[in-house]
C-alpha cells in the first residue's frame, strides 16, 4: 500500500519521499540516510560534499547566462522524530515507515510519518534532478540530527556553502512565509534516592495507564490546548496519595523533549482495603479529563490494573516533593508575541518524567523568541525543582531567528506568490526551532526565509501531509528560483 505514494503528483518529489520512508533515520542514526543522499548527488554528476559533522551539500551550477545571480541554498534536515502508538511493535532503527494515502493526505500507520522534514529533503532533491528549470547557482544543504540538539546546524562552518540566500524547507503551512522562529533550551532535572524496600504487609499494586492523547509538536502545536500526559498523571497521583495512601514505585511518561507527551504509566501500591476507592478514582478522573478536554482530545483512556507487587518504592519524601514540583511546573503557552498577533512567544513542555534504579529524570523544553523571557522561565522552573531538592541543569540552548521584514527574498517571494495565486501570503514567526537562527551564526549576512506544504500533527503518530499543497509549493519554489 505504501508504494502507491510514489504515483502522486509531482512524482519527482513523492518518489524521493517514498525512498526516505524506507530508510530508518531517527536522530542519532544518520549513516544510512546520508549515504543515500551522497549517492544521489554523485548519480547526477553534481559536486557533492560532506562536512565533519555529517551534513551533506550538493551543488548544481547555474543555468547558462544566469551565473551572475545570487546563489540559493535549499535547506532541510534528514532526521525524524520516532513516535509510535504503544499498540505497535515498530522498530525505528530497522523498520520502514508504512505510509499510505487517506483522502488528500499522506499519513503513516501508527507511527510518525517523517514528512518533518523528509518532504523538504525530497523537494530539494527534485529541484536538483530537474533539467528543465532555469536558475542561478543552487545548493542543497541536508543537515543531520536537527530534532535533538540541532547538531548539524551547530556544526556548520563558514565557507561550506557559497549561496547568499537560504530557503529553509521545514515550515508546515502553504501560503505562509516564515521570517523568524523561537529559540529553545533544555532543563534536565534529576532526583537521586535510595530505594525503599519496605512494603507494608497487605498492600497491593496497581499499574496506572494514561493513553490515547494526541501529543504533537511541542512548538507548533503547543497553542492547541492538548493534554500533557505527565501533568494529568501527577494530578491524579497527588489525590491518590492523599485519598487512599498510594505509594509510588515507578513512573514513565513521555519520551522526547520536543514532543507533547501522549502517554504516561505509573506503578503504585495501596492498602488492600482501599482498592475499590482507587478503581472509582481512576474512573472519575477519566470522566473528568474527557470533560475538560472535550473537543480537543477524543480518545483519553485512563485505566488501572492489578500488577505484581514491586520490590521497592520511591521514598515518601522524594515522592511527595516530585508530585508537588510536577503539579507546580509551568506547562504550555506562557506568553504571546504582541508584534505578530496569534503567535506564541514563550512556552514550556514537561516532556519526560521517568524513574529507574534510584534516579528520577525530568526533561523540560523551554521555547521563546525572547532571550530574556527564556531566562525568566528557566529561573522559575529551576526554583520549583530546587525547592523540591532536585538537581537542575541547563543545556542545549539555541537562539531564535530574529525577523527581517525588509528581507529582499521575502519581498520577491511575496510578489511571486501574489502573481501565481492572486492573494498575499501571510508573513509569520514560528514558535518552533528552525535551523535558520543557528545557521545565521556561521553566515550572518545570509538572507533567509522558510516555506513548506501543509503538515499537521508532526512529532506524533497522527502526522500527515496534504497532497495538493506539495504541488503548490513545488510550483512556487520553481517560479521563485527562476526569478531570483
Amino acid at each position: 500500500m505504501s508504494a502507491s505514494i510514489k504515483d502522486l503528483f509531482p512524482k519527482q518529489i513523492w518518489g524521493y519521499f517514498y525512498d526516505l520512508t524506507q530508510i530508518p533515520r531517527p536522530t542519532g542514526h544518520m549513516k544510512e540516510v546520508t549515504e543515500y543522499i551522497l549517492s544521489f548527488g554523485k548519480s547526477l554528476d553534481l559536486e557533492t560534499l560532506q562536512d565533519e559533522t555529517g551534513n551533506v551539500l550538493i551543488r548544481k551550477p547555474a543555468t547558462a547566462g544566469m551565473e551572475d545571480r545570487k546563489g540559493v541554498i535549499l535547506q532541510s534536515h534528514l532526521d525524524m522524530v520516532p513516535q509510535k502508538n504503544s499498540s505497535v511493535s515498530h522498530d525505528f532503527l530497522k523498520d520502514p515507515i508504512e505510509a499510505y494515502i487517506e483522502g488528500d493526505w499522506v499519513t503513516a500507520r501508527d507511527t510518525t510519518l517523517g514528512a518533518d522534514n523528509g518532504i523538504g529533503a525530497a523537494l530539494a532533491m527534485a529541484i536538483l534532478a530537474d533539467k528543465t528549470l532555469k536558475h542561478g547557482l543552487l545548493e542543497a544543504l541536508f543537515t543531520v540530527d536537527e530534532e535533538v540538539g540541532m547538531d548539524g546546524a551547530f556544526g556548520l562552518k563558514p565557507g561550506f556553502c557559497k549561496g547568499e540566500i537560504l530557503i529553509n524547507c521545514d515550515s508546515e503551512k502553504e501560503g505562509e512565509l516564515f521570517v523568524g522562529c523561537a529559540g529553545g533550551a533544555d532543563l534536565n532535572i534529576t532526583f537521586q534516592f535510595k530505594e525503599d524496600e519496605y512494603i507494608p504487609e497487605g498492600d497491593i499494586a496497581f499499574k496506572l495507564s494514561l493513553t490515547g492523547l494526541k501529543g504533537g509538536h511541542s512548538g507548533v502545536d503547543i497553542h492547541l490546548g492538548r493534554a500533557n500526559a505527565n501533568k494529568l498523571m501527577f494530578r491524579f497521583l497527588k489525590e491518590a496519595v492523599a485519598g487512599c495512601g498510594a505509594r509510588l514505585s515507578s513512573v514513565e511518561g513521555g519520551s522526547l523533549r520536543n514532543a507533547i507527551p501522549r502517554e504516561a504509566f505509573a506503578v503504585v501500591t495501596i492498602p488492600d482495603e482501599n482498592a475499590e476507592v482507587l478503581w472509582e478514582m481512576v474512573a472519575d478522573y477519566q470522566d473528568l479529563y474527557r470533560e475538560e478536554y472535550k473537543g480537543i482530545e477524543e480518545n483519553i483512556s485512563f485505566t488501572a490494573e492489578i500488577a505484581e507487587l514491586p520490590t521497592s518504592l520511591i521514598p515518601e519524601e522524594i515522592q511527595d516533593d516530585l508530585i508537588n514540583a510536577i503539579e507546580g511546573c509551568q506547562n504550555g503557552v506562557i506568553s504571546m508575541l504582541a508584534s505578530f498577533p496569534g503567535t506564541v512567544e514563550s512556552s514550556s513542555n514537561l516532556a519526560v518524567v521517568k524513574s529507574a534504579n534510584g534516579l528520577i529524570e525530568v526533561k523540560i523544553l523551554i521555547r521563546s523568541s525572547s532571550e530574556s523571557r527564556k531566562a525568566s522561565i528557566y529561573s522559575s522552573l529551576e526554583s520549583i525543582f530546587a525547592l523540591a531538592g532536585a538537581k537542575v541543569e541547563y543545556g542545549g540552548a539555541y537562539n531564535g531567528w530574529q525577523p527581517d521584514i525588509d528581507s529582499p527574498v521575502l519581498k520577491l517571494m511575496k510578489q511571486v506568490y501574489e502573481e501565481m495565486h492572486h492573494k498575499t501570503p501571510e508573513v509569520k514567526v514560528m514558535h518552533a526551532g528552525l535551523e535558520c537562527g543557528i545557521i545565521q551564526g556561521a553566515y550572518p549576512n545570509m538572507d533567509m526565509i522558510s516555506i513548506g506544504p501543509d503538515l499537521e500533527y508532526p512529532h506524533s503518530p497522527d502526522e500527515r501531509i496534504n497532497i495538493p499543497s506539495v504541488a503548490k509549493i513545488w510550483d512556487f519554489l520553481k517560479a521563485t528560483l527562476e526569478r531570483i
